[in-house]
């Protein structure tokens, strides 16, 4: 696993907190904004995903 991963599933799982949060409170900023913390965490670590495979190809 590299670091890509590791922080984008890190900042997927703070995001999820947030949504939940927000949904629960009420504060639909928040909630928006924990969406979008997700979802970058899950880009992140797709990126990285992509980054190992290219690493592993080439080898």
């Amino acid at each position: 696993m590299n670091k890509n991963q590791v922080k984008g599933h890190a900042n997927e799982a703070k995001g999820k907190v947030k949504e939940v949060a927000g949904k629960v409170t009420g504060d639909k900023r928040m909630e928006y904004k924990g969406k979008a913390e997700k979802h970058g965490g899950k880009a992140e670590a797709k990126y990285g995903d992509i980054k190992s495979d290219t690493k592993k190809a080439t080898k």
